[in-house]
């Protein structure tokens, strides 16, 4: 069975200092779900295995029991190459992703042949009730409509987003970091009007402030807009 056959490929290509790694990195997930492939392999899998007829079985076995099966889910994922049924995956497995490195691997090549489609679903996703499947609508903004698709629309959209979980506030300010170096003068109202709780606002500022694309002038003045700190849980990505 397919899902015995992915299982076994994946403990073959254990690493325990890496699966050490991103259990480190990864500390909203279950340790003992951890095998530790590193993801060029995983991506090498997602490749052969996106070739097989039996792969839907395995991308309807959920919830995997591994933390691996979860990332090789989202590379396969990220090579489907029909957005209809590319979009009818995600939607299903968007639930049951539960850590920020699954979330973020998730990126279908697909997504930026068909923006005016994808729009309709990350709406939906930014008004979800889960944590995770919010942070990939944000990051589907970031990835695919801060260019020549630009809108300011889109920084309301994100800006609206009210949280008490740090892996949402932690990718709007990644969103709204990239903004400033992408659309400067779009963004920065939002900054000096404070449309970010504080957290947030000030960790925008930081990630702005180490981008090589926001000049020294910029940077400058996003320095003087810091708010005093406030402390959080977490900082990592």
């Amino acid at each position: 069975m397919i899902i015995d056959e992915i299982r076994s490929e994946l403990f073959n290509l254990q690493d325990a200092k890496y699966r050490n790694l991103i259990i480190k990195l990864s500390p909203s997930i279950n340790p003992d779900t951890a095998i530790g492939v590193r993801t060029p392999q995983l991506k090498m899998l997602a490749k052969k295995y996106i070739k097989n007829d039996d792969i839907g079985l395995f991308l309807s076995d959920l919830p995997h029991k591994y933390f691996d099966e979860n990332q090789l889910h989202a590379f396969i994922i990220s090579e489907i190459k029909d957005f209809e049924r590319c979009v009818d995956v995600v939607c299903r497995f968007l639930p049951f992703i539960d850590n920020w490195a699954t979330c973020d691997q998730l990126s279908p090549k697909i997504f930026k042949k068909y923006k005016k489609e994808l729009l309709e679903y990350i709406n939906r996703w930014t008004k979800s009730d889960k944590t995770y499947t919010v942070r990939f609508g944000i990051g589907m903004l970031l990835s695919h409509f801060l260019d020549d698709d630009f809108d300011t629309s889109y920084l309301d959209t994100v800006a609206s987003i009210k949280s008490d979980e740090y892996y949402i506030n932690m990718m709007v300010a990644w969103f709204f970091a990239t903004a400033l170096a992408k659309q400067y003068k779009s963004t920065l109202p939002y900054i000096e009007n404070r449309k970010l709780d504080i957290w947030t606002h000030n960790k925008t500022i930081q990630k702005a402030i180490e981008s090589r694309r926001i000049n020294d002038n910029q940077k400058a003045y996003l320095k003087s807009l810091k708010e005093k700190s406030v402390c959080h849980k977490k900082d990592t990505v």
